[in-house]
């Protein structure tokens, strides 16, 4: 089979998934009126729009989780090389850690983190 022919019968299984969920809605008779489908929230009306805007701390605290969330996906094979390494390994996973914690002392001494 060719790069052309795989990517032609890909495209056709996509459009023939896409059309049998259409069918299925039809089927299943689903209203497209999202009004009466609102989310439930402990049975109370929504006070703002869902798109309001956030305080500018939520940006601090998401940046910090994601400069975690790559530490996590480093950390991760760091520890199937280290061994193979040697010291040089751990001298660099210190120095990013460094990097990460000085991160956290700024945004600490800045005030991103206090709530009140």
């Amino acid at each position: 089979m060719s790069g052309i022919t795989a990517a032609l019968s890909l495209l056709g299984l996509a459009l023939l998934a896409v059309a049998g969920a259409y069918g299925a809605a039809w089927a299943l008779r689903i209203p497209s009126d999202p009004l009466p489908a609102q989310p439930y929230g402990s049975g109370l009306e929504p006070t703002e729009h869902a798109v309001s805007r956030f305080h500018m701390r939520w940006y601090t605290v998401t940046m910090l989780f994601l400069a975690f969330d790559m530490e996590m996906v480093f950390m991760y094979p760091w520890t199937l090389v280290i061994s193979v390494m040697g010291p040089s390994a751990v001298i660099e996973m210190f120095v990013f850690l460094a990097v990460l914690l000085a991160g956290v002392v700024y945004a600490w001494r800045e005030g991103a983190l206090r709530w009140a």
